[in-house]
């Protein structure tokens, strides 16, 4: 679907917004007294008030340039923000796209309103239906050109330009969540990785051998019970000034997750697929970062693994040597994401200087318990990242809400038999696993850890953009954070 800006547009359908019991704009007014005064009698003689996402449909004479007129409440101006402009642009592309019309022109008043709503019209266009093959043509989408009419066209361009790059690389999380582990494992995630390539990005892709001389044990452990072999995946975008220290963002990649030994149920294991959800936030950040040829140094590093119970799958008492030299009694080995996270932080900081280090994963089932599919949860000890993240996450609608760390819960990784155990116990599950991570994480090094688990998909009803059970959490989020904080 393509989306343009312009300062008038011929369409087949148009749509004008409307305040909540206001007057229509001028250019609802203007095409009201052209059209004999539909649109006012069917605010006039009908239900509509304005009220946000509300739709009156008007179906226009023989003779007319369009065919169809759409009013589209917007609610009262003053509560008219971000998050209302994406689910107005979503929920006019989502009634509409498969009406049998092929094109749609917004009147859309600013230019930084129309390019929220282009942005929600565009995240509410993403379809995966690759596996799909008897879809009829009335199951696809019949519009391919949204036109959002504004004065200022340059500063509508201007200001999309970002908010589109945010959706692609949103796009690109959606997808490599949504696809099935036989064709998305380590190596084919890292072939993903190297794609990046055509926007700029250098593209590494470490092997087990090359893992092993390392000393990435841990992550190594996790995937030894795999015939997939485990990479590592290093995306670097440096688009700042050179020499500068790079931002350094982690995402756990566990491309399918059993439990291992420790197996999980088999009822909705098949959401597992999406247990590579960190990974697939950052490699979409790296892609949006690069499309707008972003002024920062950025380095994605993504550890690729699958978590299967083969004969030889590490067991539950087994003890790992991770690449800080610290060893780990494994008590679970469905805890898993940790101990493929530890080993990628200590390279990012052996191998790099980070000037700030952000880790996402799909990491315990516990924050879902705690923050429900609404929030993503936030860990650190840095005020000024906790804050950089939160706002953030409330400017792109990817929220965050920060978590308590202490030493009273990382305590509760004590082992009998090694430096630390993977589990803390039952209690503050999500806690102890960010104070595992937290081990790694070198003294004075500016560190966040966000659990994704609870946003990386969800079913249901969910927000009007939102149409995939893969959410693409992450990129948009990192990318504004970047953008306000860390760009040039």
């Amino acid at each position: 679907m393509k989306i343009t800006f312009a300062d008038s547009a011929k369409a087949n359908i148009v749509a004008f917004l409307v305040d909540e019991d206001g007057d229509l704009s001028t250019a609802a007014a203007a095409f009201d007294e052209a059209a004999d005064g539909l649109l006012s009698e069917a605010v006039q003689g009908g239900r509509f008030t304005g009220k946000k996402d509300q739709q009156a449909l008007i179906v226009l004479p023989k003779g007319n340039e369009s065919r169809r007129a759409v009013l589209i409440g917007g609610g009262k101006p003053d509560k008219r923000d971000a998050r209302v402009l994406e689910g107005l642009g979503a929920n006019l592309y989502k009634t509409h796209s498969g009406s049998g019309f092929k094109s749609l022109a917004i009147h859309a008043g600013s230019a930084e309103d129309a390019a929220r709503m282009a942005l929600g019209a565009k995240l509410a266009s993403y379809r995966f239906d690759t596996y799909f093959t008897k879809l009829k043509e009335e199951q696809k989408p019949s519009l391919d050109t949204v036109t959002f009419v504004v004065d200022d066209v340059s500063a509508a361009e201007a200001a999309f330009l970002p908010l589109s790059a945010g959706a692609d690389g949103t796009f690109l999380a959606r997808d490599l969540v949504n696809m099935p582990p036989n064709d998305l494992y380590p190596a084919s995630f890292a072939e993903k990785c190297r794609e990046l390539s055509q926007y700029g990005v250098e593209v590494e892709v470490l092997g087990e051998e090359q893992l092993a001389k390392l000393g990435m044990n841990s992550m190594l452990g996790v995937g030894q019970g795999s015939v997939k072999e485990s990479q590592l995946g290093v995306m670097k975008w440096m688009g700042g000034a050179e020499g500068d220290d790079p931002v350094i963002l982690i995402g756990k990649g566990v491309c399918f997750d059993t439990g291992g030994i420790s197996l999980k149920p088999g009822a909705g294991m098949e959401d597992m697929r999406g247990d590579m959800g960190g990974a697939a936030a950052v490699t979409g950040t790296i892609r949006a970062l690069a499309e707008r040829k972003a002024k920062v140094n950025v380095i994605g590093l993504v550890g690729l693994v699958e978590n299967m119970p083969d004969g030889n799958a590490i067991r539950p008492g087994d003890i790992l040597k991770s690449a800080s030299g610290q060893t780990i009694e494994v008590q679970n080995t469905d805890a898993e994401g940790r101990l493929v996270l530890c080993d990628v932080l200590w390279y990012a900081q052996e191998h790099f200087k980070p000037k700030a280090m952000v880790d996402l994963a799909t990491l315990t089932g516990a924050i879902v318990i705690s923050l429900g599919h609404h929030h993503a949860g936030l860990f650190t000890e840095s005020d000024d990242i906790a804050g950089e993240l939160t706002q953030a996450g409330l400017t792109e609608g990817e929220r965050v809400w920060r978590l308590p760390l202490g030493p009273e819960y990382d305590s509760l990784l004590k082992s009998k038999f090694a430096d630390m155990r993977n589990i803390g116990g039952r209690a503050a599950g999500s806690i102890t696993a960010a104070h595992f991570l937290k081990r790694f994480v070198k003294d004075g090094v500016k560190w966040a850890h966000i659990d994704i688990a609870g946003v990386a998909w969800v079913e249901g009803e969910k927000a009007a953009h939102d149409v995939s059970w893969a959410s693409g959490f992450g990129p948009r989020l990192l990318d504004r954070w970047i953008a306000d904080n860390y760009e040039n």
